[in-house]
């Protein structure tokens, strides 16, 4: 064990095998990480290797077998002893992998050491899951759920050693009301394997019961919520996987499997959707009236279809070109440090999160929540929208790279409320365009953004209903349209989208709470090109 000068930890170095050479190997403490290089001249150096030791997701003892002890000369000498080394091996586009390096010697008290020393490193990581609680949905997207949890994540939490209690979802709401249930309290975390359905789910769950337990009252629009400490992995096995490829960047089981086992965290928002003092639901991407409300409530009429349906009623709801009529209240969210407009994208360690959230809390704690809103002017806009949208993050997916807000941030206390009014047909096919390619889908005229921390919507027709100024004829007959009168047509309320679920109530209110939920995420990592095997040319990097 070499001790480093100015009071630095110690750090292990020795020459050991990997394959059929030799390499020099160090375990560094101070720096946190195992590092492996080619001790030959640098005219025939190799790669020169390190792996953090957060990223490293378990050791063991290995015994050759006569494949392995196929090395060279060594085996006639001296029986050999080994340790493998399971580690993250990042590939492109985010995606992770579970990778091995077994390392030999001669020397079987210098092998204990190496094995002690990294298991002792390994324990030190405490913020690594121990037990885990998990919901499966077998019904989900391709009904590959339950499948993809047994081939692909249980050996990894089997290696990794993690204790797992497995429940089968039967039917709706069965994962949100074992929650209120079971312990949660002896978990690390709880993990749902599905789409984001499952997700909202486990989330009300465990929003829901935090608020149970700590007595406060989620009918209260204004009640300041408890944050819930207990992290929700996603292992993506549904129709849309937006939430996890929003937070990670790819949504892939494996990947996602990895980033639970290490233990990573990201803070996440969420919004608490209100109607006359009664709490509907909460939202963490997607709050969509007009065009996204229409899709999905079309769209459920035809889950025989399967994850078709959405490009048919997609087609379909582009097609009626309906708007609606209505009036939108809403707060800036002036303690945030960027803007809807800017190129600023929210990746792993995000500066603008961390300064919002900061400032959020100084805020609450000079003027109070209640004393705040009251204080602060709502901007009110009256208008005809094809499409209203609130969004707490991105919202990417494969078929919209940097989704409906590029800059939407997941953990800074607020949403970007996206309002599209009325337009022509091609207009709002060159807006939907937009999402799929790197132009601002934001310059338009018709396309206006905002950063709020809460709003209100009421549509027309319950604000002619509440006001009581629809006469008989329209009470009996109908609102027709007023631009349209050739056409008859009725107008009527949409449907709120609310992460994938319906909400019919027309008058709501939107308030987000600045990181009240963590995921077992990092956010997406900035220039993951080809990491594969954390390889670097230059020596200076491992020492």
């Amino acid at each position: 064990m070499e001790r480093l000068p100015g009071g630095r930890r110690p750090r292990l170095v020795s020459s050991l095998g990997l394959g059929r050479r030799s390499w020099e190997v160090t375990l560094d403490e101070e720096r946190g990480r195992l590092a492996w290089r080619d001790p030959r001249p640098p005219r025939r150096a190799g790669e020169n290797c390190f792996v953090p030791i957060s990223e490293i997701i378990a050791v063991e003892e290995t015994e050759f077998n006569k494949k392995q002890r196929n090395i060279g000369r060594w085996q006639k000498m001296a029986k050999l002893h080994a340790f493998t080394v399971h580690y993250v091996k990042k590939a492109r586009n985010h995606r992770w992998r579970c990778s091995a390096a077994t390392f030999w010697c001669v020397d079987e008290h210098l092998c204990n050491q190496w094995t002690q020393a990294l298991k002792e490193l390994l324990e030190m990581q405490k913020s690594r899951p121990k037990q885990l609680l998990v919901y499966i949905n077998p019904y989900g997207g391709k009904r590959q759920g339950k499948r993809i949890y047994e081939q692909k994540v249980a050996p990894l939490f089997s290696l990794a050693s993690i204790s797992t209690d497995v429940v089968i979802t039967e039917h709706a709401n069965h994962a949100k009301d074992n929650l209120f249930e079971v312990n949660i309290y002896k978990y690390d975390g709880v993990v749902c394997v599905g789409g984001d359905g499952m997700f909202s789910e486990v989330m009300h769950g465990l929003i829901g019961r935090m608020q149970k337990d700590s007595g406060i009252d989620q009918n209260n629009p204004k009640a300041s919520l408890v944050q819930c400490n207990i992290r929700i992995g996603i292992i993506p096995a549904g129709s849309t996987d937006c939430i996890c490829y929003s937070t990670v960047g790819i949504s892939d089981p494996v990947t996602s499997a990895l980033h639970i086992i290490v233990g990573d965290c990201q803070p996440l928002d969420v919004s608490s959707v209100h109607h006359n003092n009664t709490f509907l639901r909460y939202s963490v991407s997607l709050l969509g009236y007009g065009f996204y409300g229409d899709i999905l409530k079309d769209s459920e009429k035809k889950r025989w279809m399967g994850p078709m349906r959405y490009d048919y009623s997609g087609f379909k709801t582009f097609l009626s070109h309906h708007y609606y009529e209505g009036t939108i209240a809403y707060q800036p969210a002036k303690h945030t440090h960027g803007s809807p407009r800017d190129k600023e994208s929210c990746r792993t360690g995000c500066y603008i999160c961390k300064q919002s959230e900061k400032q959020l809390v100084e805020q609450n704690k000079e003027h109070g929540l209640k004393h705040e809103e009251g204080e602060e002017e709502w901007k009110v806009i009256k208008g005809k929208f094809l499409a209203i949208n609130a969004v707490n993050m991105s919202c990417a997916c494969p078929r919209s790279p940097k989704g409906l807000s590029p800059a939407a941030h997941l953990a800074d206390g607020s949403a970007d409320l996206i309002l599209v009014r009325k337009c022509s047909r091609f207009d709002f096919l060159r807006y939907l365009v937009r999402h799929t390619n790197q132009d601002d889908q934001f310059d338009f005229p018709f396309v206006d953004v905002y950063r709020v921390k809460c709003f209100q919507f009421t549509s027309k027709l319950s604000e002619d209903n509440e006001s009581n100024v629809m006469d008989i004829g329209k009470k009996r007959f109908g609102q027709f349209c007023r631009d349209h009168p050739a056409c008859c047509c009725n107008i009527v309320n949409s449907t709120w989208n609310c992460d994938g679920e319906t909400l019919d109530s027309s008058a709501i209110e939107v308030r987000v709470h600045c990181q009240l939920m963590k995921l077992f995420a990092r956010g997406i990592e900035e220039d993951c090109k080809d990491e594969a095997a954390h390889s670097q040319s230059s020596v200076e990097q491992l020492l």
